[in-house]
């Protein structure tokens, strides 16, 4: 079952990104800049993202049913995709005001307090993803991963608007501004791929990463030097929860309580350096051949 105090931090991103729609609004209302318009659009994407992150961790926090046997930890994937489509979406909206801007340019106004609101702004964001990176990796939550990646993303963003809307009030450059709005639509759909192909990856089972992989294979190559055997090793991730399937090869005299136990044994150690790893073992006599002829799926 998911940590239920994930869903805190989803509110958590939610007001950030409220705070940073009304901070980063009200720059562009004070500039006029198209530069800060987009990045203001931006955060309305974090808004969506955020909620429908809300949502998705709930429903993966509930436990497993008669229906769903293996849980609901899928659900953040389709928070993740939700926000690569959201992304993509914005940066619709951004290039075409940007490009009606380059056509018609229009001077910038009060710069100076524009610039420091959207820095405030900037902070937040910074303090927001740090906070939701690290709880998203100690517990595997894509969803929370994904939000602040686009939250990172946005301070990027408005270092680099905040940056030319500097340089747009110094050199008198107008075609600057939206230049420049062009370049964070480019940069947000690139996060936005990103985060769809991590989504579909989740979706479609992909195997664990290699650093979690060769921590299971280390753990493995621990007991056979002890005189057993694995074979069959299948993962995949689900949300925070970790599927780990694999074969255990021990002595054909072994009662079945010793085999029992080894495989305990086992599991714990893995379960510690995989944390939330449900594991399934198949025990299977070494010295029979048939034991050798099930290591692929499709037996």
């Amino acid at each position: 079952m998911l940590p239920p105090a994930l869903k805190r931090y989803a509110w958590l991103s939610i007001a950030a990104a409220l705070a940073t729609i009304l901070l980063k609004g009200w720059a562009w209302w004070l500039t006029g800049s198209v530069g800060m318009l987009s990045d203001a659009l931006e955060s309305f994407v974090n808004l969506a993202g955020a909620m429908m992150a809300l949502a998705m961790l709930s429903l993966a926090a509930q436990p497993a049913d008669d229906n769903h046997a293996h849980g609901h930890g899928k659900a953040e994937y389709f928070s993740s995709a939700f926000e690569g489509l959201l992304i993509f979406l914005a940066a619709v909206g951004i290039a075409y005001t940007a490009i009606e801007r380059l056509l018609n340019p229009q001077p910038l106004e009060a710069v100076g307090i524009g610039l420091a609101v959207s820095v405030a702004a900037s902070i937040i964001n910074l303090i927001t993803a740090r906070i939701l990176m690290g709880v998203g990796r100690k517990y595997k939550s894509i969803a929370l991963e994904a939000d602040a990646h686009h939250l990172l993303t946005d301070v990027w963003t408005s270092a680099g608007v905040i940056a030319g809307v500097g340089l747009v009030w110094a050199s008198g450059w107008l075609w600057l501004d939206p230049v420049i709005a062009l370049l964070v639509a480019l940069n947000i759909v690139w996060t936005g791929w990103q985060l769809l192909q991590r989504s579909a990856a989740g979706l479609m089972d992909v195997s664990l990463p290699a650093a979690d992989l060769r921590a299971i294979e280390d753990i493995l190559d621990r007991y056979r030097t002890q005189g057993l055997d694995f074979h069959a090793l299948r993962t995949r991730q689900s949300g925070t929860r970790t599927f780990i399937s694999f074969h255990l090869l021990v002595p054909g005299a072994w009662s079945v309580k010793q085999g029992h136990d080894w495989s305990e044994r086992i599991e714990a150690d893995i379960r510690q350096a995989i944390p939330y790893a449900h594991l399934t073992t198949h025990l299977e006599p070494k010295e029979d051949p048939v034991s050798l002829a099930d290591q692929h799926l499709d037996r």
